[in-house]
């Protein structure tokens, strides 16, 4: 394999998440970036990103023998699909075992904290933190959270659904061999999202969106891209490279009609996955008041500030007004050592005041 532009590139990435896990130095800089698509950034999730960023486009050059990159894109779409809806139904299928509510975020106290819901599954993260703990525990820092608190509880058949990440990655690396520039670099991002969000997020966390969504939108417009950015940047080695690849859907005997639904879908698809994770999360809010139920509790917890009201033995009400996710954070604290988990009921509401 020849180095050149685009594998130096990636080496630079996977040098960059090293940086990343040895030191905060470049912090600053890139979380309020990579925050904007990976859903509340964290050190995890920038070293995932970057690493898997640089490794799909040292691997993107790998294979120099004749593929069909179109159809391991399709397979690549499919799996990734099918992953991220058996992330949620492993959320839910975790809950009726646990007797527990759907709508309700479930924070474990073994070890570190880990939380996990429908709207942001943490169940696989704890497959993969366990394993990357038994590797190189020792050198995990504690700003890591690798989400093994959550490991005891996540149901048998999940540890087969974390072996659709694998797989995954590989038809990942079949579809972004031979491409232009542009697009390669487009694949190797929205790849990355792809998996962070699958692992770290589910169906309905923004990486995800970000990832399914990009792929499909290379998959139907990607000719036209190349083509866009190759006429604007002048780039004509782009634009040569850009027609040795699969023509453009209108030149494959489509009606008009066909060829307007297969551009514009994609859009379509945004709109209803938009619109379903908003009415997911607002259908499912107890806007009245917070719900907390803690098992396992200890004599004389002492909550602080924390406005609760101890209903029954391990059930508890919290005013409205605090912010979900402040509460969830805040529970913590005097709760550490002194409970197996909780749980909070959602209010989406409260994130809009």
């Amino acid at each position: 394999m020849r180095i050149n532009k685009t594998i130096l590139i990636g080496l630079i990435f996977i040098f960059l998440a090293g940086i990343i896990f040895a030191t905060d130095i470049f912090n600053p800089i890139i979380r309020p970036i990579t925050y904007l698509f990976l859903m509340g950034s964290s050190k995890g999730k920038d070293i995932m990103f970057f690493g898997l960023l640089g490794l799909f486009m040292i691997l993107s050059q790998m294979i120099k023998k004749d593929i069909d990159t179109t159809k391991y894109l399709k397979i690549s779409i499919v799996i990734g699909s099918v992953l991220l809806i058996l992330g949620i139904v492993l959320e839910i299928v975790f809950r009726l075992q646990m007797g527990i509510g759907l709508n309700t975020v479930f924070c474990s106290m073994s070890n570190t904290m880990s939380s996990t819901s429908i709207l942001h599954t943490h169940l696989l993260k704890a497959i993969f933190g366990a394993l990357l703990s038994q590797i190189m525990g020792p050198f995990i820092q504690s700003g890591i959270n690798t989400g093994v608190g959550l490991y005891q509880y996540v149901p048998s058949f999940g540890f087969l659904v974390i072996l659709l990440v694998p797989i995954l990655f590989a038809t990942l690396v079949l579809a972004i061999q031979k491409r232009p520039w542009f697009t390669n670099l487009l694949m190797a991002f929205f790849s990355s999202c792809l998996i962070i969000g699958a692992i770290d997020g589910g169906l309905f966390a923004t990486p995800s969106y970000v990832g399914i969504l990009g792929l499909y939108l290379v998959y139907r417009n990607g000719y036209y891209l190349n083509y866009i950015v190759g006429t604007v940047l002048k780039d004509k080695q782009l634009l040569e490279d850009n027609e040795l690849i699969q023509p453009p859907y209108r030149n494959v005997g489509l009606s008009e009609k066909r060829y307007l639904f297969n551009r514009f879908l994609i859009w379509f698809v945004v709109i209803v996955m938009i619109i379903l994770r908003f009415t997911v999360a607002l259908a499912g809010a107890e806007p009245d008041y917070y719900t907390v139920e803690i098992a396992d509790i200890a004599d004389n917890v002492d909550f602080g500030d924390i406005p609760i009201e101890k209903i029954s033995n391990d059930i508890y009400h919290v005013d409205s007004s605090y912010n979900e996710m402040e509460l969830i954070n805040d529970l913590k604290v005097p709760l550490n050592n002194s409970c197996e988990y909780y749980t909070v009921s959602w209010n989406a509401y409260s994130y809009l005041e």
